[in-house]
Parts: structure tokens; C-alpha cells; sequence
């Protein structure tokens, strides 16, 4: 942890993946609560903190909805994280005030991985060149426009981001360790980065399938480690 090259990737601490979301993972409160208690006693290990959120309008079939057939939470999943909403805001005991960048991701697709995702300021309100701000909804589940221009055109990728830091080794946490936190861990080691995993500040929608996937990130070179 002293390496001061390594950031921490917090995946996915949102409203919609805790308990009496919309994609509620038990246990997703207390990673949340949990990854604030290690800011607060570990900040200065990291150069630097980011944190991905879902954030969809339009993401096509990963949407159960989208062909109206009922989800099989493996592929296709209920509505969730429409940017915008109550549910695609970071949970409150997830303290924000050490964050230095947030990326977004899935704004048309699924991207499970943070590596999908975009540079953006979700709580900012954008605004044209005409200062004009977008109003109303965009999509068909809600989306509201401000939130959907969230994410600049050319936005870097939270890779490039990283590197710009100087990052070369990061510490993931999250929600869902058989999902998104897998799909962030395995690109982060195929980019090159060390990575350590905290096993007990990640929450997994399936518990079978949350320890296979920590089995594979350990197999692919990730470090499983405790706060």
C-alpha cells in the first residue's frame, strides 16, 4: 500500500446495486460503508482515487426489458443505473469527498468493465455553447438529458487516465465481484497494471460465482488481499 503509484478503483458503489435497488446485491451497503472506513484510514496510500458508474440510457438487450422477455440475470438484467436517477447515484455511506475522477459507462451498451468507461462529471449540470442546458429525457427508460451529457466526446478512458497519473499498480473494489469488478480486474491485468483485489470490501450478485470469479483474477495475476 505504499506504493505511491497505485490508485484505487472503486466499481460500481451505486444505489441500484445495494440493498432496495433495482439490481440490489446483498451486501453492497456495507462495501460501500466498508471502502469509506478504508479512505478514511488509508487515503495516503493512493495517488490517486476513481470510481465507475453504470450509467445507462439505451443499452440496447443487456436490458431485460428491451425484448420484453424476463432477465436471466446473466446476460440480460432488469432496468438499472438510468443516468439521471436515484438509482445510478453513488450510495450515501460511499464517502465522495476523496474522489478525483469518476468514469462513466454504459451509456449504449452493457460495459461491465471500467475500462469501458468515460471520463465524466455525473453531478455537474452541462451546459451548450450557447449556454443552453439539455432539459427533459432522452431513451426509453428515463434518462435525463443533463445526465446523458455527462460524458464529453473524446473524454479519455479511465486507461488513459491512469497513466496520466502515472499509475501503475491499482486496488479494486466493489460491485459485483462476479461481473463488473471480473470484467474491470481481467482488462486491468491485460493493460499491464499490478492489481490487488479486496476480498472483503467487493459483493457478488451470485456467491458461487463470486468465488469462481475471484479464483479466475487470482489465476489471471491479481493479488487477493484484505483492507
Amino acid at each position: 500500500m505504499e506504493n505511491l503509484n497505485r490508485a484505487l478503483v472503486i466499481v460500481d458503489v451505486q444505489n441500484d446495486f445495494c440493498e432496495g435497488g433495482a439490481l440490489g446485491v446483498t451486501g453492497g451497503a456495507a462495501v460501500a460503508a466498508g471502502v469509506s472506513e478504508h479512505l478514511a484510514e488509508h487515503a495516503d496510500a493512493y495517488a490517486s482515487v476513481a470510481a465507475t458508474r453504470d450509467w445507462h440510457v439505451d443499452p440496447g438487450t443487456h436490458f431485460a426489458a428491451a425484448t420484453g422477455a424476463e432477465p436471466d440475470f446473466r446476460t440480460t438484467w432488469p432496468v438499472h443505473c438510468v443516468s439521471g436517477t436515484a438509482g445510478a447515484e453513488l450510495h450515501p455511506d460511499l464517502d465522495a469527498e476523496h474522489l478525483d475522477a469518476e468514469f462513466l459507462k454504459g451509456l449504449h451498451t452493457d460495459a461491465y468493465s471500467g475500462f469501458d468507461g468515460a471520463l465524466g462529471e455525473p453531478d455537474a449540470v452541462p451546459t451548450g455553447a450557447a449556454g443552453e442546458r439539455p432539459s427533459g429525457t432522452v431513451g426509453p427508460y428515463g434518462a435525463t438529458a443533463v445526465a446523458a451529457a455527462a460524458v464529453e466526446s473524446g473524454a479519455p478512458g479511465l486507461d488513459e487516465w491512469l497513466r496520466e497519473q502515472g499509475v501503475d499498480a491499482i486496488t479494486v473494489v466493489g460491485i459485483a465481484t462476479d461481473h463488473c469488478v471480473r470484467a474491470t480486474v481481467l482488462d486491468a491485468l491485460d493493460a499491464g497494471y499490478e492489481v490487488t483485489v479486496l476480498t472483503d470490501l467487493v459483493a457478488g450478485v451470485d456467491e458461487a460465482a463470486a468465488q469462481a470469479a475471484l479464483h479466475e483474477m487470482e489465476a489471471a495475476g491479481a493479488i487477493l488481499a484484505t483492507s
